[in-house]
């Protein structure tokens, strides 16, 4: 069992920068892909950034160049760097884990766990 908690999320104006973090409760996770979803209401959840063990990374088009993931497998963190954030950027955040090696899409079955979530909001 894996559990994962986010933090970092809060309030940001456009154009600014905000990082979430995700640490997870098992620290042999080294071989798991990683990925950062977001929702926000009334939308579907959306995959924004993925990780996979070997620190090759994948973006949404979205975010492409604005955002930035990375992981600390000595620490089981993982990492969200936002910048030149959008108010279209504002949702809950969500850190997830798939016990693969692979990560190769966005899709939300393809996670065994997931975090609680923690909010990210951009005003204008």
């Amino acid at each position: 069992q894996v559990q994962l908690v986010e933090s970092g999320g809060g309030v940001v104006q456009a154009g600014g920068s905000l990082s979430v973090s995700c640490a997870a409760s098992r620290y042999n996770t080294s071989n798991y892909c990683m990925a950062w979803f977001r929702q926000a209401p009334g939308k579907e959840r959306e995959g924004v950034a993925r990780i996979n063990s070997m620190g090759a990374t994948a973006y949404a088009d979205s975010v492409e160049g604005r955002f930035s993931i990375s992981r600390d497998n000595a620490k089981n963190t993982l990492n969200l760097q936002m910048n030149s954030l959008k108010p279209e950027d504002t949702a809950m955040y969500y850190c997830a884990a798939r016990t693969s090696t692979t990560c190769l899409a966005f899709l939300t079955s393809a996670y065994t766990y997931w975090g609680q979530g923690t909010q990210v909001t951009v005003s204008s």
